[in-house]
């Protein structure tokens, strides 16, 4: 995979096996969904605040689905380059050697899913493709 595509590609790749998986126990992924929204809901913290601390935490996990789903998310909900390097910064912080092996990846992630997000920006206006894209649960 070359430089931008690894983030859309792993979604994609998680996204299809998700489908599958949901139809197999679609009331164990009716109840994730539930617990995302309110997790991610606006509240004390915003939407993209959650992005990145779940970005961060993706980081620490190491899981590269994660990854892409929140650096997206973060993406879709207007975060900077700098936001995401400064919360991916704290995730090296917490995990050490490991982290800067998945910090870089989701900061990549990162910079793909918004360079997208620009360009359907200035294609559309300013919230097209977000509500087509829809959530970023499989």
């Amino acid at each position: 995979m070359g430089h931008h595509e690894h983030g859309a590609a792993v979604r994609d790749d998680v996204r299809e096996l998700g489908r599958q998986l949901r139809r197999a126990i679609p009331a164990v992924y009716r109840g994730y969904a539930g617990l995302h929204e309110a997790a991610l809901a606006e509240g004390a913290l915003d939407r993209r605040t959650k992005e990145l601390v779940a970005l961060a935490i993706a980081v620490t996990r190491e899981c590269d689905g994660c990854i892409a789903a929140h650096a997206q998310g973060a993406a879709a909900h207007g975060a900077s380059e700098a936001q995401v390097a400064e919360a991916l910064g704290v995730a090296i912080l917490m995990n050490g050697g490991p982290a800067t092996v998945y910090a870089p990846r989701a900061f990549d992630a990162f910079r793909e899913f918004a360079a997208a997000s620009t360009s359907t920006d200035r294609q559309d206006g300013p919230d097209s493709g977000l509500a087509a894209r829809g959530s970023t649960q499989p």
